[in-house]
């Protein structure tokens, strides 16, 4: 069971995962400051994975999908501190300190090292996590604010990252969903990150691909499958979460009507 342990404002949660694993896939409006206590996070992007343990401190930015798996490790349960930095609490930041954003450039997620700053941060919110009562909103607001200045101290770069408040406009559908098709999201997702209404996201998809969503979809996840089954010598068992599907029984049923066979029989 995964569980989100926290006090009523949840701008600061921390997450616990105490099963073998919990998996999601993912897409914020807000970007997500992380700290993991214990047991280990892969995060999944189209072109890039990334594994985060004990100790590791990361910036994920917002309007990005990913796959999300989150294991236990060494016989303790994953566990982490994760912040949320909304556009709101941002621009009331950079408002308030006169300072000018940015040159927007594309963000992609942020690893810091080890650092006094970051530790003292997320030293401080744990004690938050055993109260009885709702965090105070000055306190809830010093503490995100923390946050923020902390990053801007590390890192010269991430107000590119923070101080950027666009939204999705209309892209190229098929680079898009050649790039994000393995992601899990409902199709209302998918046309606002192309910049579309459900309709005209329906619509200029069967224009595109001569196909329902859903079935393309299938299929390109099952390809992926088949490629990492066989030329990357993987099991099944560890491939179909990150191409999309949520239970193994269905991936099999589903791989096996697409290519004839099973996927522990491939040839």
């Amino acid at each position: 069971m995964a569980v989100q342990t926290k006090n009523d404002f949840n701008e600061i949660v921390c997450s616990i995962t105490e099963e073998k694993y919990y998996k999601d896939d993912l897409f914020f409006d807000y970007h997500s400051f992380v700290r993991v206590l214990s047991g280990e996070m892969k995060v999944i992007q189209a072109d890039k994975t990334y594994v985060f343990g004990s100790g590791s401190t990361f910036l994920y930015p917002r309007n990005q999908l990913c796959t999300v798996i989150k294991y236990p490790l060494e016989g303790r349960p994953y566990k982490a501190i994760v912040m949320t930095l909304i556009p709101q609490r941002l621009q009331e930041f950079y408002k308030r300190y006169h300072i000018k954003p940015a040159c927007l450039h594309t963000p992609g997620i942020k690893e810091f090292g080890p650092s006094p700053l970051l530790d003292s941060l997320f030293d401080s919110l744990l004690p938050y996590f055993r109260l009885e009562n709702q965090l105070p909103e000055t306190v809830n607001v010093l503490k995100i604010e923390e946050a923020i200045s902390i990053l801007r101290t590390i890192d010269k770069e991430v107000d590119g990252v923070l101080s950027d408040f666009s939204q999705p406009g209309k892209i190229n559908l098929f680079d898009f969903m050649q790039t994000n098709y393995m992601f899990n999201l409902s199709l209302e997702k998918f046309s606002y990150l192309t910049g579309r209404s459900l309709s005209a996201f329906n619509r200029d998809f069967r224009v595109t691909f001569h196909t329902s969503p859903q079935k393309w979809l299938t299929q390109k996840r099952l390809e992926l499958a088949q490629q990492k089954i066989k030329k990357e010598k993987r099991k099944p068992v560890d491939v179909y979460l990150e191409v999309g599907f949520e239970n193994l029984s269905h991936f099999s049923y589903a791989f096996k009507k697409q290519f004839g066979y099973a996927p522990s029989e491939m040839p």
